[in-house]
C-alpha cells in the first residue's frame, strides 16, 4: 500500500462491510413496512391517494436500496484501483469482479424479483380500494409502471457498473 493510507483502506473495508448491513436491514425495514401499510389500508376504509402511501414506502425502499449498493460497488472499484492494481496484489475487489465476470447470472443484490413482485401485488391491492375511482386505477398504473421500468433500468445500470467504475478510477489513476 506504498503512499496510500492503511487506515483509509481499513476505514473504507469498514464502509463497505456497514453499508452492506445496512442495506439489508433498510430492505426488510422497508418491505416489512409496505406490507403493513397495504394490508392495514386494504382493512380500512379509506381510498383514493391514501393507496399511494404503500407504493412510495416500496419505491423509496428500492431507491435507497440502490443508491447504497451502487456507492458500496463505488467503493469496491476505488479499492481495486488505488490499492490492488498499484500494489500489484489480487485482492477481494479484483477477485470479485473476476469472479462475476466469468460466472454472471448469480445473487441479485437489488431484490429487483422482489420488488417487482411486491410492485404487482400492490397495485393488485390498490385495484381493490380504488375500484370505485377509475381515476386512482389510472394514476396507480402509471406509478406501478414507471416504478417497474426504473427497476430494469436499475438492474442494468447496476450491471454495468462495475466496468464502467472500474475504468473511470482508472483514468484518474493515471492522471495523478
Amino acid at each position: 500500500m506504498t503512499e496510500l493510507s492503511p487506515a483509509e483502506f481499513e476505514a473504507l473495508r469498514a464502509t463497505i462491510r456497514e453499508r452492506g448491513t445496512a442495506r439489508l436491514y433498510i430492505v426488510i425495514a422497508g418491505l416489512s413496512l409496505w406490507g403493513a401499510l397495504a394490508i392495514a389500508l386494504l382493512v380500512s376504509d379509506l381510498d383514493g391517494s391514501i393507496t399511494l402511501a404503500p407504493f412510495l414506502v416500496l419505491a423509496a425502499t428500492f431507491e435507497t436500496n440502490f443508491f447504497v449498493h451502487t456507492g458500496v460497488e463505488r467503493i469496491g472499484r476505488y479499492i481495486q484501483v488505488f490499492y490492488e492494481e498499484r500494489t500489484g496484489s489480487s485482492g477481494w475487489e479484483t477477485t470479485a469482479m473476476n469472479y462475476g465476470a466469468k460466472f454472471p447470472g448469480g445473487l441479485d443484490p437489488l431484490f429487483s424479483i422482489i420488488f417487482f413482485s411486491a410492485g404487482v401485488v400492490n397495485f393488485l391491492s390498490a385495484l381493490v380500494v380504488a375500484a370505485p375511482r377509475p381515476g386512482w386505477i389510472a394514476v396507480s398504473l402509471a406509478a406501478h409502471l414507471a416504478f417497474n421500468y426504473r427497476i430494469v433500468r436499475a438492474r442494468q445500470s447496476s450491471a454495468a457498473q462495475r466496468a464502467t467504475d472500474l475504468e473511470r478510477f482508472r483514468k484518474l489513476a493515471n492522471e495523478r
